[in-house]
């Protein structure tokens, strides 16, 4: 009987998970595309095409990168006042002791603008350019 209902259990959770992966039938999805930049270090940007539902918040296009590219990742801290902040990216963590954070920003014609909501609530608009930049703060 446990072993059923871990059985039921775990195939609910896979469900859950491809079904946040698709598409939801009959609605368009957004295409956009995804940089990781590091200023602090000489790696290359890294560039990710992806998309969300339309209407889809940010937060869906960064997870269904870590569910395409293996090689992607990225941790979220909440915080119960202001919500979701974006912790690490490809095991590149922001600190406060070092003065270090990933802002979140949209390109366009060269033009750089910093979101003003979070991952969770901002919704991408089709061919948008997201800049993930890992900075500190003390050379700003």
């Amino acid at each position: 009987m446990a072993s059923t209902r871990m059985a039921l259990l775990s195939m609910g959770l896979l469900l859950f998970s491809v079904q946040e992966m698709l598409p939801v039938k009959g609605q368009a999805s957004v295409a956009i595309t995804l940089s990781v930049e590091n200023d602090l270090s000489n790696l290359t940007p890294e560039t990710y095409l992806t998309s969300v539902v339309e209407g889809g918040v940010l937060l869906g296009a960064l997870r269904r990168i870590q569910e395409m590219q293996p090689h992607f990742s990225f941790t979220l801290k909440e915080d119960p006042n202001y919500g979701l902040f974006l912790e690490s990216v490809n095991g590149v963590a922001g600190s406060e002791k070092e003065q270090t954070y990933w802002e979140i920003l949209s390109e366009n014609s060269g033009e750089y603008t910093r979101l003003d909501v979070g991952i969770g609530c901002y919704t991408p608009a089709e061919n948008e350019h997201i800049v993930l930049r890992f900075r500190s703060w003390a050379i700003i």
